[in-house]
């Protein structure tokens, strides 16, 4: 069980329990990790993030292992970077969506995919013994690496049909949420002819617009301007750029599963007898549309180091998770929102119909998420005493009660906050509501015992 990595890297508040001693040293096991250098750092827009990128650049160079930085990137744009420019690895400072007053450090391996839950404990285990490199017969070096956006926008392109998306001049909207997809989505937009219109659009640490993470709850900008400019889609970005969530021509914001089953069925359409990689948490009708294209769906863990590292060695063209984190294999086996912006475009540009109308020809589902306070301590009396009164769930993360393949509720803690998130899928909205509204209340009730 790691002690520091969560779900997606190692978060904290800054300088309380993220402070740069503790950042420093985790550096040296990091580096140490990796052996040797290059390293690619590149950091969100949080205003602790130049801060940490001096400590994390000092404390490789102290090891002798030389680094470039590459400034103000969206994650996946560092992780294709780490993996098209011949890095070793690569370390993101982000924390992705939680508040402004957390950051994080995410380490990628040399194949441009976060590194895998077994290295994270290699990497923790000698941050514990304080078994790093030690006295270098050379110290390292820093520079700057100026391809990275360049080098990602070119890799996106290339995996989708531009000639076509550009004949159609889309009009879109993004939401860049004050975060670092601001660098590259306009761009990549200019370079398939889109006509863009922004929401958020200031690079700001302390996400003033609508917070760092998307939610149909604080999209409604992003819904008005869709509207107003009769444009064919809107998406919003996460804080560090690698999570997406749609709005549709009419202004409604898609959930992620929505919108990942949408793509699966374009690229499936193209790539028969395929494999999906998915969570647990994720909606039952992936399976179902994955079997009319004779492919296959692996599930994972929450967590898209789970999912992403599942996808390396099966060769799954296809991952996704239900926050709208989703992974094309053939550019890289990450979440990308600006990838998944672009396989967006190249579905609507080979069909005659509109977002809304292609999301209408989907089989329906009826999901839904919510969360509840828990601290760490809470969280091993809310499973048992859930596994005592439903002894067939699985417990492989967290706990999910299956009524049937349709109908589940799944409950699990954060790995990057003191909360529980509780998912469900039912097969009619009025199912869903009485689902949630009746575990919700049995997690506060168990807690509060």
């Amino acid at each position: 069980m790691a002690k520091f990595f969560g779900t997606n890297g190692i978060r904290g508040v800054f300088d309380e329990d993220f402070t740069l001693d503790f950042i420093h040293d985790m550096t040296l096991a990091i580096g140490t990790f990796f052996q040797k250098g290059p390293i690619l750092i590149g950091y969100d827009g949080r205003d602790s993030s130049p801060i940490i990128c001096k400590v994390v650049t000092s404390a490789l160079n102290s090891i002798g292992i030389d680094c470039n930085v590459a400034g103000i990137v969206p994650t996946p744009c560092l992780e294709f970077a780490v993996k098209k420019l011949g890095y070793s690895g690569g370390i993101m400072i982000t924390a992705s969506h939680n508040p402004p007053q957390y950051n994080g450090i995410k380490p990628a391996a040399n194949d441009g995919v976060e590194i895998s839950r077994e290295d994270e404990l290699v990497i923790e285990d000698i941050y514990l013994q304080k078994n790093w490199i030690q006295n270098p017969t050379n110290l390292g070096t820093t520079k700057k690496e100026k391809r990275a956006i360049e080098v990602y926008l070119n890799g996106i392109v290339s995996q989708v049909n531009s000639k076509l998306i550009e004949s159609k001049h889309f009009k879109v909207v993004l939401d860049l949420g004050n975060g670092a997809q601001a660098v590259s989505a306009p761009d990549f937009c200019k370079l398939i002819n889109c006509e863009t219109f922004l929401v958020n659009e200031n690079i700001d640490g302390a996400f003033p617009g609508r917070g760092s993470e998307p939610t149909p709850q604080n999209l409604s900008k992003l819904s008005e301007t869709v509207i107003q400019n009769n444009a064919d889609l809107g998406i919003a970005f996460d804080g560090d750029g690698d999570r997406s969530i749609f709005c549709d021509n009419k202004g409604n914001i898609l959930t992620g599963d929505k919108s990942a089953l949408l793509l699966t069925k374009h690229i499936l359409t193209n790539n028969p007898n395929s494999l999906v990689v998915t969570c647990l948490n994720s909606g039952s009708n992936v399976e179902v549309l994955a079997e009319q294209f004779d492919s296959k769906v692996i599930r994972t863990k929450v967590g898209s180091v789970e999912v992403s590292r599942k996808m390396v060695p099966t060769d799954a063209l296809i991952g996704f998770e239900e926050n709208g984190g989703f992974m094309f294999g053939k550019h890289n086996q990450v979440r990308d929102g600006c990838m998944t912006l672009a396989l967006m475009l190249d579905l609507l540009a080979v069909s005659s119909n509109s977002l809304s109308d292609e999301i209408s020809d989907l089989p329906p589902s009826f999901t839904t998420k919510d969360k509840v306070s828990c601290s760490s301590e809470n969280v091993p009396k809310l499973i048992s005493s859930l596994k005592e009164e439903f002894p067939n769930s699985d417990t492989t993360d967290g706990i999910k009660i299956n009524m049937d393949s349709k109908n589940w509720v799944m409950i699990r803690p954060s790995g990057t906050e003191p909360i529980v998130r509780i998912y469900a899928e039912a097969q009619s909205q009025e199912k869903l509501d009485d689902l949630m509204s009746e575990y919700l209340q049995k997690v506060k009730t168990i807690i509060s015992r």
